[in-house]
This record gives C-alpha cells, sequence and structure tokens, in this order.
C-alpha cells in the first residue's frame, strides 16, 4: 500500500504540474505539485535537486531524458517549488530563487533568509507577489521555535519578510485564492490570506499528521501519515471530507 501511495502521489504532482503550465492558472490554486516534492516540470524540462545541486533535464523526448546542466545551489538542499518563470529552492537554512527564462540555465536572483529563525526546514511556496514557508525547527532542523512565514517579492532580487505566524511542527503547503493550507504534525491548518503578510487561522483539522498538500481546483489533496486525504475546497476557507484512503 506505501508503494501505491507513492505512486498516487506522484502521478497526482505531474498531472497538477503540467496542468498549470497549460492552463496558466497556478496563480489561483497555487498548483504545482507538493510544496516538499524534490522535482518539478516546467514546459519540456524537469527540474531535480539533491543535497546541494539544480538539475536541469530536457524531456522534449519523454522516454529519453537527457541531463543539460547541473547547477550548484548550496548546502542541505530540500525542497523545489516552480512558479510562473522562477524556480523557488527551500534548504535548511534559506529559500533560494532562481529565474528559468533560459530554461536551461538557471540563474539566481536572491535568497529570502528569516531573521527569526537561524536553522530550519523550509518549504515553500509562491503566490503573485508573496512567498510563503514554514520553517520547522525541531529534530534534525534545530532551533527552537517554527513560523509560518511571509515574504514580499515584488522586488525579486530582494526578498524581504512580512509576516511571521507562530505553528507547532509545520510541514507542506499550498494556496488556493485566499486561502493557505499548512500541515502540521497537528493537523492541517486553514488560513485566511487576504491580507497577504498578515495570515488568519480559521479553521484547524486535528485528525492526523499532515506532511503536504496539492490544491487542484476544487480538491485538496492530502499526504497524511498512514495515507490520503482528499477535501472538497469548493469554498475554500471551509474544506469538506471527501474520503480517506489508507
Amino acid at each position: 500500500m506505501n508503494k501505491l501511495l507513492h505512486i498516487i502521489l506522484l502521478l497526482g504532482v505531474i498531472a497538477v504540474t503540467t496542468q498549470c503550465q497549460k492552463s496558466g492558472n497556478a496563480a489561483n490554486t497555487g498548483g504545482s505539485g507538493g510544496s516538499t516534492a524534490r522535482f518539478a516540470i516546467s514546459g519540456n524540462y524537469l527540474y531535480t535537486v539533491d543535497d546541494a545541486n539544480l538539475k536541469v533535464f530536457d524531456i522534449s523526448t519523454a522516454t529519453d531524458p537527457v541531463l543539460k546542466n547541473t547547477v550548484s545551489v548550496g548546502f542541505e538542499i530540500e525542497t523545489i517549488y516552480p512558479f510562473k518563470d522562477k524556480l523557488f529552492i527551500g534548504s535548511t537554512s534559506a529559500v533560494h530563487i532562481f529565474s528559468i527564462n533560459n530554461p536551461e540555465q538557471p540563474q539566481r536572483l536572491s535568497t529570502a533568509i528569516s531573521p527569526e529563525v537561524i536553522r530550519r526546514c523550509d518549504p515553500v511556496v509562491a503566490k503573485d507577489t508573496v512567498a510563503y514557508a514554514t520553517l520547522r525547527t525541531n529534530g534534525p532542523c534545530g532551533g527552537t521555535q517554527s513560523i509560518l512565514a511571509a515574504y514580499d517579492i515584488k522586488d525579486i532580487s530582494n526578498p524581504v519578510q512580512k509576516g511571521t505566524y507562530a505553528v507547532r511542527e509545520p510541514y507542506g503547503l499550498g494556496y488556493a485564492d485566499t486561502a493557505l493550507y499548512v500541515c502540521d504534525r497537528a493537523g492541517l491548518y486553514v488560513f485566511n490570506i487576504k491580507e497577504a503578510y498578515k495570515p488568519v487561522s480559521v479553521k484547524t483539522f486535528n485528525d492526523n499528521w499532515y506532511l503536504d498538500v496539492i490544491p487542484y481546483n476544487n480538491t485538496l489533496i492530502c499526504q497524511v501519515q498512514d495515507g490520503l486525504t482528499l477535501y472538497d475546497i469548493s469554498e475554500r476557507l471551509e474544506p469538506k471530507l471527501i474520503t480517506k484512503i489508507k
């Protein structure tokens, strides 16, 4: 069953990513795959990260991917999230932002660092002119304070942390319109982000350990500790349970 769930999640990430690239609706549903993913697809290119590097593959021939470039990013790289013509790459110490205007030659634009947490784990998503990251400081991530951070990225060369919200032990996150969904060991947080830099907690589901989410149209696909949970998010701030898959 664990293998089956992995396959379902993998196919879901690919489907959502490619759909968003075709429809251009990523700004509405945040759907470029899970925020804790280590790969992303943009057009005919696959981007993957290991602990220190970003790798670029040409997948125009799906059966014969070709490695085109390897770019050094930094240390302890964890996640990658595509947004429009940019990649947001999370590490245990920062969020690195790369341009993929030239898809085979990613260029570093800037690095966002939270002044409140010296070392942490950094899943990240971007929406319009704001980026959200969960900064988890427990266990291997070190530190003493876990937060949801909001960065102003209007000037992409100089991202600035504008807001924070204390959370217990956060993991992945995703958004749909003015709703932000944040995974936590304690459950699933739903935030109203109408005011982008002042997230307001409006609902919490304390029924499982949530690891990552993929908002896709009116469905929220949640990876939880023991399987999958699906919610109807037709009403963005009022998720309604569809089913649980174990």
